[in-house]
């Protein structure tokens, strides 16, 4: 496959080298010089002819490369999302508030882990629940956490009996400790019926789910966890005003939070 850059710079380097030009020599030159400067000039001659048929043979190479290229295309980027749908999902806050933050994170990920020791605590005494902001949660596993998909089950599997944002809670303080045996052990502690948990567990039953979430994150671009968007909401549709990548200072989310607050009258829209 082309890589643009390069396929930019063989143009230029190309075009410059074709538009090169040379004078052969006129036969008033010639006449002036010795047999020698004579025989010179013709092989001389020669080599220039035999660039020049190179040239040319090169640029209808281009051309046709160029014709491919703009045949083919390019992929288009993705692009983060203006407005995302909430509909029937669970959340944190006050129901009445007008302000959203969903996080995209893995149970596994490090980075997610410390932001939900350092930065989530303050949100959640500060906005969550003084009631101006909902939080909304996303499953992202990456594939290379192996135990991240069995734990976003299992915090499903939690919430059939109530007790999904304690299974959440419990699941990023311990994140070491995401083996089925720990994971039926959570349950215990925080009184599921084994019974129903087990099964729920076992089955596939959110796996479509957790797979919608997942394309979903790949369509808005998102490449890392934790990400996060930050708007208004409007019946169950959040206007996006900001992201934020990883784990970024808690001043980053109060800067875009008290934008967007009633309290601070107009709304702006930041990205970091």
């Amino acid at each position: 496959m082309w890589h643009p850059v390069r396929f930019h710079i063989l143009i230029i380097t190309l075009c410059l080298f074709a538009a090169s030009p040379y004078r052969p020599a006129s036969a008033q030159d010639r006449a002036r010089g010795d047999k020698g400067q004579s025989q010179e000039i013709v092989i001389l001659e020669r080599k220039i002819n035999d660039l020049g048929s190179t040239q040319r043979q090169i640029l209808d190479q281009l051309d046709e490369l160029k014709k491919l290229l703009q045949a083919t295309g390019q992929p288009i980027p993705p692009q983060p999302p203006r407005t995302l749908d909430i509909h029937g999902e669970d959340f944190r806050g006050n129901p009445g508030a007008h302000v959203a933050i969903i996080e995209y994170a893995d149970f596994e990920c490090p980075y997610c882990g410390e932001y939900e020791h350092k930065v989530f605590p303050h949100l959640l005494s500060d906005y969550i629940q003084t009631g101006k902001v909902k939080y909304f949660y996303r499953d992202l596993p990456l594939s290379i956490h192996g135990r991240a998909l069995p734990a976003a089950r299992a915090a499903r599997c939690a919430g059939e009996q109530g007790k999904y944002w304690e299974m959440h809670d419990s699941l990023f303080a311990k994140q070491n400790a995401l083996s089925a045996p720990a994971l039926l052990e959570r349950a215990q502690t925080l009184g599921l019926d084994k019974e129903k948990f087990t099964e729920c567990l076992s089955s596939d039953r959110y796996n479509e789910d957790i797979r919608k979430s997942i394309s979903d994150a790949e369509k808005f671009g998102i490449d890392g966890t934790p990400t996060f968007f930050i708007g208004t909401i409007e019946g169950d549709v959040v206007n996006i005003k900001a992201g934020i990548k990883g784990t970024s200072p808690v001043d980053v989310f109060k800067t875009d939070l008290d934008a967007l607050l009633p309290t601070n009258g107009q709304e702006s829209v930041s990205a970091h």
